[in-house]
Formats: structure tokens, sequence, C-alpha cells
């Protein structure tokens, strides 16, 4: 009897992973279908496969959007870095010193989670335009990295804290500096953490579209989610070439998923279970 209950579990499980992947993959498949259709053939089947197949949609979404995926990438890799090795700093300084006002300024930190970034957009776009700094990429990245790196400092330095402090104490032995002990110790042992939360960074940064509208003037700057949301009026309602860039710009977050999902699994795990 524990058998089959058991059994029945591990099918229950199963089916309920199925249908969450068809809730998340079976848009994918929509977008992907109408990217090779014309307008009629939308007008009369817009949901199943029709023929002939309309490829020229594809080369057409592919040169309208190909600059912003570039712009993206720069973008996204800029606010990545930007937001690590200042972050991986932070989080080595309160995990492993004791400095006056420490826990205040901690805390004060945590606040920050709290605040929700739009309220910034404002001040931001003055202080840009004070700086001469508008429609500037770097800064875009600048800024991506600024609100992310205060939930990086947050897991980072907890994971630092959980490590074996004998590992420090013994690199102080030797003579490591705090760089060398980041370098030798903190940054091999955290790399899971550090792969995911590059990850999420890049996501955010990618799929980012207020910021990049208000900051970005020129059109050759722009970033993905702003190039697509101008096809509907650069193509006005042809649904080949749109459903064709939706599905161009969704390759490189589906490659990156794919090439680093154990990763992401193993650092959302990471320190689960201490030893």
């Amino acid at each position: 009897m524990s058998s089959k209950q058991a059994k029945r579990a591990e099918i229950g499980k199963h089916t309920l992973v199925v249908l969450v992947l068809l809730f998340a993959f079976i848009p994918l498949l929509i977008t992907f279908v109408i990217s090779f259709k014309s307008n009629q053939q939308f007008a009369v089947a817009p949901l199943t496969p029709t023929f002939p197949l309309h490829f020229e949609n594809w080369a057409i979404g592919w040169e309208t959007i190909s600059g912003y995926i570039a712009n993206s990438i720069v973008i996204s890799v800029l606010a990545v870095v930007l937001t690590l090795v200042p972050a991986l700093l932070s989080a080595f300084v309160f995990a492993r010193f004791r400095f006056p006002g420490k826990t205040v300024l901690w805390y004060a930190l945590l606040g920050l989670l709290f605040m929700p970034g739009i309220m910034n957009l404002v001040p931001l776009f003055t202080l840009l335009r004070d700086l001469n700094m508008l429609n500037s990429m770097l800064a875009l990245s600048t800024l991506y990295a600024v609100g992310g790196q205060v939930f990086c400092v947050f897991v980072l330095r907890n994971f630092i804290e959980d490590m074996p402090q004998d590992l420090f104490e013994a690199a102080q032995v030797d003579g490591a500096s705090p760089l060398q002990q980041i370098w030798s110790l903190v940054i091999p042992m955290s790399g899971s953490i550090l792969g995911t939360l590059a990850i999420l960074r890049f996501l955010a940064s990618w799929n980012s579209f207020v910021m990049p509208l208000v900051m970005l003037s020129s059109q050759y700057k722009q970033v993905i989610p702003v190039g697509l949301m101008r096809l509907d009026g650069e193509y006005i309602k042809l649904w080949g070439p749109m459903m064709a860039s939706f599905s161009i710009a969704a390759i490189p977050l589906v490659i990156i998923f794919l090439f680093t999902m154990r990763l992401f699994v193993k650092g959302l795990t990471a320190g689960a279970v201490k030893g």
C-alpha cells in the first residue's frame, strides 16, 4: 500500500511539473508559430501552423532588433560586473571586519531593499542631466549596478559569515591580505552564488523597460524592451515580424537558462545545509 501511495505521489509530482512547464512554454510556442504567418494567415488561423511559412518575417525581425540586442548585451554585462565587484568587497567587509556603527550601517543598508526603485526615477534623471550623462549606456549600467548591489551584499555577506573561520585565520597566519583572501578563498567557494547573482542581475538589466526609456534618448542606444515596443508603431500590426522579433529577443535568455540551470539551482540551494 505504501509503495502504491509513493508511486501515486511521484506521478502527481511529475504531472504538476509538466503542467507548470506547459503553462510557461505555451505562450513562447504560440509566439513562435505566429512568427511564420502573414497577416492573412494570422486572421484565419492565429494559433495553429499554416503554410507556406514566411521565413522573411525572421529576416525583418533580425534586421530591426539586432542593434538593440547588442546594446542590451553590453549594458547587461557591464551592469553585472559593476554590481558584483563592489558587492563582494562590501560583503567581505561586513562579514569579516568590526568597526563602529557597523550594525546601524548594515540595517540602514537593508532598509534600502524596501524602497521601490521607481521612486528614484526623477531624482536619478535630474542627477544624470546635471552631470551631462543622459543618453549614456555606461551611466545606465551604473544605475542598474547601484540598484542591485544591496541584495547582492546581503546574500554574499551571509554566505561569507557561514564559511569556516579557520580558513581565514590560516590565511592571515600565512600573511594573506584581505584582497588575497577574497581571491583565494571567497571567490572559489562562492562560485555558484556569484553565478546565480550574475544571472539574476543580467536578467533584471535585460528586461528593464522604464529606466532605458527615460535615460536613453537615442534610438541607436536603446535596448530590446524599448525596441520591441517601437515595433508596433513601425510595422503597424504586422504580426509575423513582431512575433519573430519577440522570438529572437527570447533566444539569448533561453540559451542562458539552458547552460546555467544547474549552476542556478546550486546557487539557490547553497547554504541551505551547513557543513
